[in-house]
């Protein structure tokens, strides 16, 4: 066995190596087939009767009368019109171009391309090792660590104004992740794993309710169970906790199970579900008002997993050390993850920038400041707002209750409004609480950022500008064809006359260069 697992890696390699070869020489094969492709039509011109068929062909071009190439272009333009209103509607909906989704999903395997991320596990191994990390971009959808309890928190809105308030794109998200972090690290998925994965597809919350209620019945130790309902069934954040302790308890207990082949090794917890719930279990006595004791779980869970910075814990600690006032603790945490080689969120970009200015925002003033200049410690606050505004415009108008707050969605986009929101909802309390500090930020952010742009901002896909201008083309060549019929044709005769000159320079020099009796023998065969 540890003589096949060694090899494995080699053998991988060679795979790998293998793949990229063939990818390398895939356009070098397809350029010499297609060479040779043109040859053998040139050389076999004679016994295919190329050039009869070619001069049929343009007698009966010829014959055809301006009407047919006005309704020819004019038909091409409607085709492109049509193209080009789908693309732009499905760039607008979904924010991108569909012939370019649909060709690097379903072309690009096909033509040897290779992910330029890998997609590996976020969390560390069952034996402490750790896994490699993905090369993560920082605009793209992040699962929101403060996320808010559905049954306790977001059914409330539900109840008060009969509206849903998360989004179905959402919740599909939020599925996608139980399913694939809560199914166990064991090779065989026992029963109530498979009832748990059918239950977080549901989306009915009373469907989903019921699954869990049937896989407690075949297990009353599954974890995973009482973590749905937690999240959807309880009412109170006191409920939830409850639940989520009944949730870590089993998955204890269940830990503690023997191997019934080998009655050596123990069973392990997914250590996707364990984290889980202990966070979750902080957030409750977050807000349940036992702050010290979520700083202490939080801390702690940091410290058994040091390699979950990709799950954002800290923005936790933060939130709960600033409600604390702990402005030492906050900064130290900041000094640990706000590096350049880290994914930035608006979290650390704004918390920064916030303890930044609470040291100078109860004495400054605008007037002064414009006459005397900034201090040292005020110029630092304000370049510490410029880089936050920088990384997520959208954050200030929320601060500044220019923008009403809405319930944060449980998954947000890397400096994008969503993000914005999420942080506002949360950290909003915390700028009202240092004087001066939204005072600060709203001249700083006027003075500087009034006329900023939306980031991150929407290029044209190639597509849609391909088609337009694929429309405007055919659409100028049908009405120059029908107002200037003679005029064109002699313009397209130049046309392809002068396309086709190296073709022939092509043909002739290969004929001076092959010997007759070459292409003779050729002919024959």
């Amino acid at each position: 066995m540890e003589d096949a697992t060694s090899s494995n890696p080699q053998s991988l390699g060679f795979t790998d190596k293998l793949k990229s070869w063939l990818s390398w020489s895939w356009t070098y094969i397809c350029a010499v087939w297609f060479a040779m492709v043109l040859t053998m039509i040139y050389v076999l011109r004679s016994p295919l009767k190329l050039q009869d068929t070619l001069t049929s062909a343009s007698v009966f071009l010829n014959t055809l009368t301006p009407k047919f190439y006005v309704a020819l272009t004019g038909t091409s333009s409607l085709i492109s019109g049509l193209i080009l209103i789908f693309e732009w509607w499905y760039f607008r909906k979904y924010g991108t171009s569909f012939i370019e989704q649909v060709s690097v999903s379903h072309l690009r395997p096909l033509l040897g391309g290779v992910e330029s991320s890998t997609t590996t596990g976020l969390f560390s191994s069952v034996n402490g090792e750790a896994e490699p990390r993905p090369s993560v971009s920082e605009c793209k959808v992040w699962r929101n660590p403060l996320n808010l309890f559905r049954g306790a928190e977001y059914s409330r809105y539900t109840w008060v104004t009969g509206k849903e308030p998360l989004t179905y794109y959402d919740m599909n998200l939020s599925a996608q992740d139980h399913q694939t972090f809560f199914t166990g690290d064991t090779q065989q998925i026992k029963a109530e794993d498979t009832v748990m994965q059918k239950a977080w597809r549901e989306r009915n919350p009373q469907a989903r309710i019921r699954a869990a209620y049937q896989a407690i019945e075949m297990n009353h130790e599954c974890a995973a169970a009482y973590v749905l309902l937690a999240e959807e069934e309880a009412t109170t954040i006191t409920e939830a906790e409850r639940l989520f302790k009944q949730a870590l308890r089993s998955g204890k207990r269940e830990q503690r199970v023997q191997d019934p082949v080998t009655s050596l090794r123990p069973l392990t917890l997914n250590i996707n579900l364990l984290v889980y719930i202990k966070r979750r279990l902080a957030m409750c006595a977050r807000k349940l008002g036992r702050i010290k004791e979520a700083v202490k779980m939080m801390r702690d869970l940091m410290k058994e997993f040091p390699l979950l910075g990709m799950l954002n814990i800290h923005e936790n600690l933060l939130e709960a050390l600033l409600e604390l006032q702990a402005y030492a603790d906050v900064q130290a945490v900041l000094a640990k993850y706000d590096d350049i080689s880290l994914p930035k969120s608006a979290t650390i970009c704004y918390t920064s920038a916030l303890l930044k200015a609470r040291a100078v925002s109860e004495k400054f003033s605008p007037e002064a400041a414009s006459r005397r200049g900034l201090s040292t410690a005020e110029m630092n606050a304000v370049e510490a707002i410029h880089r936050a505004v920088e990384f997520n415009p959208h954050v200030p108008k929320y601060l500044l209750e220019m923008k009403s707050l809405i319930l944060p969605p449980e998954h947000i986009l890397k400096r994008g409004d969503s993000e914005a929101v999420a942080y506002a909802f949360f950290h909003l309390q915390h700028w009202k609480r240092a004087e001066g500090a939204l005072n600060l930020l709203h001249c700083t952010w006027e003075g500087t950022f009034h006329e900023v742009s939306v980031y991150p901002k929407k290029e044209l896909p190639f597509f849609i500008l391909f088609t337009a201008g694929l429309c405007s083309f055919t659409a100028m060549l049908a009405m120059l064809t029908h107002q200037f019929p003679e005029l064109m044709g002699v313009f397209v005769k130049a046309f392809f006359s002068t396309l086709f000159t190296p073709l022939g320079f092509f043909a002739d020099k290969m004929e001076s260069f092959m010997p007759s009796s070459f292409w003779h023998q050729l002919t024959r065969i």
